[in-house]
């Protein structure tokens, strides 16, 4: 099967423009199964790149490679610069320290409250600012959110998209360069999620990060997406804008836009 590529180069830039992740060639399987097959791609600084695909597709194992959790069997990932398996653990957690991750679970510890939340990676990132200069910081980023007022509230205290929104609040704890979503509307009603998706784009714009945000929701990879890259077969099938995969004649695409 052949790779499509809907380039999406309206503004004549170059088509390499200062990438902060480079994927080439990334294989990983399980067993006889074999999940990414070849996946290649980049995340050009300041964009937010939806990568779209059906359950099962290899969409979190991808992210997970990003991020060092799941050792590809071939291919690199560099990111910022640096090629993630030639990094010891130090300098491993180093680079994490320029990554905000949104879990799908939100992945909120029940026993603390949101304020120890966000202090939890602070403290292990970020030990020499001053407890006046964390709160500070806390407030901020809550804000930012719409949940200053949630500060000292418990997770099971908040809503479904609250939560959500503090899982966020947490990943900018540290002023990443760099965000990556996995499925960041499941499981919530529709408003919410809209509503969750004009933050994600509200969040790219005040602090100007480069995003990959995992999904196979249609109305939040429209809502939030700079380029879309399909996930099909283990391959970057497609990339493109929303708009020009939407009016794609191949099949293997339109199929994710019935």
């Amino acid at each position: 099967m052949m790779t499509e590529n809907i380039h999406t180069n309206t503004t004549n830039e170059p088509s390499t423009i200062d990438p902060v992740i480079v994927i080439k060639d990334l294989k990983k399987g399980f067993g006889d199964r074999v999940v990414l097959n070849g996946f290649s791609i980049e995340l050009r600084r300041g964009e937010s790149l939806v990568v779209l695909g059906k359950s099962g597709s290899g969409k979190s194992v991808l992210i997970k490679c990003i991020i060092g959790l799941m050792l590809p069997d071939s291919g690199t990932i560099e990111v910022l610069g640096k090629n993630i398996e030639s990094l010891d653990h130090k300098h491993m957690d180093e680079l994490r320290s320029h990554i905000g991750f949104l879990f799908q679970s939100n992945a909120l510890y029940d026993s603390m409250t949101i304020r120890e939340n966000l202090q939890f990676p602070m403290r292990r990132h970020l030990g020499r600012l001053t407890r006046q200069e964390v709160n500070s910081r806390i407030m901020e980023t809550l804000t930012n959110v719409g949940l200053a007022n949630t500060v000292d509230m418990l997770p099971s205290e908040l809503s479904g998209g609250m939560q959500k929104r503090v899982a966020l609040a947490r990943a900018l704890i540290l002023n990443p360069q760099i965000i990556l979503y996995d499925e960041p509307t499941t499981g919530l009603d529709p408003i919410t999620a809209r509503e969750i998706s004009k933050l994600i784009t509200d969040i790219q714009h005040k602090y100007s990060t480069s995003s990959i945000i995992i999904s196979h929701d249609m109305n939040c990879v429209k809502q939030t997406a700079d380029r879309v890259a399909l996930l099909l077969n283990g391959v970057c099938y497609a990339i493109g804008t929303y708009n020009e995969l939407l009016h794609s004649d191949d099949e293997n695409i339109k199929q994710f836009f019935e």
